[in-house]
């Protein structure tokens, strides 16, 4: 009885752990009106604000491109330092923009940035860049 059992058994525990291996796509909830976007297990949503610019970062919003706002202010009460990195991570895969204010007056824009492929918003005195 064992012996006919034992196949069954291994095919059912093979389809488990080749199951568990193939890849998963995940969905992260979205804000209201904004396009759900697979985060497969190709995209890594996080990235790195780096301040390297002469002035400390006032506030920092990002959104994703499909918004037609720009949501809340992600530093609150702190500021980026000059030379300083700030670590955050998108609600879902595609297309953010992004926007600065410096401590003092003056902002910066970059639009249209594929938030898997860039993992840091590089601000200089010029503005601001991907990498």
């Amino acid at each position: 009885m064992f012996r006919r059992l034992l196949p069954a058994i291994l095919a059912l525990m093979g389809a488990a752990a080749v199951s568990a291996c193939a890849p998963q796509t995940v969905y992260v909830p979205t804000p209201v009106g904004v396009p759900q976007v697979p985060v497969g297990p190709g995209c890594d949503t996080r990235f790195q604000v780096v301040n390297n610019s002469s002035r400390p970062i006032y506030s920092l919003q990002y959104s994703h491109a499909s918004r037609n706002d720009w949501g809340p202010d992600q530093l609150g009460q702190s500021m980026i330092p000059v030379n300083g990195v700030w670590n955050a991570q998108a609600a879902n895969a595609g297309l953010y923009d992004f926007r600065i204010t410096w401590n003092g007056g003056g902002a910066a824009e970059l639009r249209q940035i594929n938030i898997c492929r860039a993992s840091r918003i590089v601000v200089t005195n010029r503005g601001l860049y991907a990498q």
